[in-house]
């Protein structure tokens, strides 16, 4: 059916096309941290606190670090924090949240770092949107000190299709995803090729946000600029997945039924670390 394999062409271009464009999160820094307003992923939180811990951590730094939401919190006293964000605007942001933050504008493929820098790098729902995420996990290694830690947190489409109507009422926006996001395997394995050892993966979080008939439409998360997701689609694209959410709303209403708009995602952390000298002679 030649007509079926020309759509699939086109749609596999469409996909491509979304998956190099870039979200300018200049344009979107001062309000970008309204979706922590919405969900706090303490998991996530808990489980970067629970590995500065046992790593000891006295330098740490955060890859694609936005408006600091993460490093303010693990910032202390007695720990030097930075964070490397491609985005002028976010530093800025992450600036006046906390002054105590080191920052540093750059991209996670090529950390201007010197090697043996850090106790502790991390990135949270950010590699996918690295130019070089594997570049990335060596890179880390390198600018890790002796029993440091590499901890990547995100989602991963490719597990299983997540629960979220976005990608239901978006076209597009879920063959994208499978584009730019790495498999939480495959990271892992980044890591072990790397050289890093007890490379370690579990669920930190688990988000769970329904919405319920018509209050979809005052979700924070469906913001055209909140989520890269929909940032990611054009004008057009946009206006018809709300079109959607509309019409299905208008059905459902005139049904006498009532229509739930579901977010169910998982989020894992990937850890690895890089072996100290008395390991390495085992």
């Amino acid at each position: 059916m030649p007509g079926v394999r020309g759509n699939t062409f086109r749609q596999r271009m469409k996909t491509a096309d979304r998956s190099s464009r870039r979200v300018d999160y200049d344009q979107i820094a001062s309000s970008y941290n309204q979706r922590y307003e919405a969900s706090h992923m303490g998991g996530v939180l808990s489980a970067l606190q629970t590995l500065a811990r046992d790593v000891e951590a006295e330098r740490i730094v955060e890859i694609g670090c936005g408006t600091g939401r993460w490093l303010a919190d693990l910032s202390s006293e007695r720990r030097q924090v930075f964070g490397l964000d491609p985005s002028s605007g976010m530093l800025e942001e992450a600036g006046k949240r906390n002054h105590c933050l080191q920052l540093v504008r750059g991209r996670g493929g090529q950390l201007p770092f010197l090697a043996e820098t850090f106790d502790l790098v991390f990135c949270v729902n950010a590699i996918h949107h690295f130019d070089d995420p594997r570049g990335f996990v060596s890179e880390a290694r390198r600018v890790l000190g002796s029993d440091g830690a590499l901890a990547v947190a995100g989602s991963d489409p490719h597990r299983r299709r997540e629960e979220w109507y976005v990608y239901d009422f978006f076209d597009g926006t879920y063959e994208t995803d499978l584009a730019r996001f790495p498999t939480w395997e495959g990271i892992a394995s980044w890591m072990s090729a790397s050289g890093f050892s007890q490379v370690e993966q579990h669920v930190v979080e688990r988000i769970v946000d329904h919405k319920i008939g018509r209050e979809v439409l005052e979700d924070p998360f469906l913001a055209k600029h909140a989520c890269s997701q929909l940032a990611l689609l054009s004008d057009e694209a946009y206006a018809a997945g709300l079109r959607r959410i509309e019409a299905a709303l208008v059905d459902a209403e005139a049904a006498g039924e009532t229509l739930i708009f579901p977010t169910n995602i998982l989020l894992a952390m990937i850890v690895g670390r890089k072996a100290g000298n008395h390991e390495r002679m085992k």
